[in-house]
């Protein structure tokens, strides 16, 4: 008997080889998504804009849908909660957000309204299920979270420390504590504009070691992903080679 979902989740979701209508379907969605950024390469709106707008809107609504709708088959169990899972992962809000955008087409223009035009930018996010590579990625970041947020805290950590130390030892130098952290969040990322410049030998001990300190926050996340990366493609090779 013809499984309708079944077959509707094969060309949404998987791409088989020789799978035209998949692959037909994969380009479509990626053209739509090139299209779909044009309006942010635009200053005010046009009626051009917003028909890109309603056009890319409505192929992500259907897409949103038919994914939703097959969510089972994603998530692997027949169940209602398999459908709620979904909604929930992070490629599905990126979908969901990506549809926002045209909102405003249908709404009076309010500031609010415009903020909603910058979710454009999520559907650059859409990209990642179309790219091999960007898959790998995506599911190399997904293994090492653990490792990653531990370093998002150290780095955190040490910026509200140094910004508080600095902020201290000189208080003429700072507005308020949000000069400070703006000042600390610089320093570790060894960007300096210059803008604010610690004057006391403390203060200015202070930066250098946030400069050394930023060298390491750069490698750690780097090696932490390169080594993931490098475990993940082995382990594809590996696979391809039984």
């Amino acid at each position: 008997m013809y499984d309708f979902k079944k077959r509707v989740y094969e060309v949404i979701e998987v791409s088989h080889v020789g799978d035209n209508s998949s692959r037909a379907y994969d380009v479509l969605m990626t053209t739509a998504i090139i299209v779909g950024l044009v309006p942010l390469t635009m200053k005010g709106n046009s009626i051009y804009t917003v028909i890109i707008d309603v056009f890319t809107s409505v192929l992500f609504l259907i897409d949103y849908i038919a994914r939703v709708y097959t969510a089972d088959y994603k998530m692997g169990y027949k169940h209602y909660r398999a459908y709620i899972a979904y909604i929930f992962t992070p490629l599905a809000i990126f979908d969901f957000l990506s549809i926002v955008p045209v909102i405003y087409v249908f709404l009076p223009v309010s500031s609010l309204i415009g903020l909603l035009r910058l979710f454009r930018v999520f559907r650059v996010l859409k990209l990642v299920r179309y790219s091999k590579t960007m898959v790998i990625i995506a599911n190399v970041v997904r293994k090492v979270k653990k490792q990653l947020m531990a370093v998002l805290i150290l780095i955190t950590v040490y910026i509200f420390v140094s910004a508080m130390l600095v902020f201290q030892l000189e208080p003429d130098l700072f507005n308020n504590f949000f000069d400070a952290l703006y000042w600390a969040t610089i320093s570790i990322t060894t960007i300096g504009y210059g803008d604010i410049s610690p004057v006391t030998p403390v203060g200015r001990l202070i930066t250098m070691i946030s400069a050394l300190v930023g060298m390491a926050v750069i490698a750690l996340p780097t090696g932490i992903i390169t080594a993931a990366y490098m475990a993940e493609i082995t382990k594809k090779k590996s696979k391809y080679e039984l």
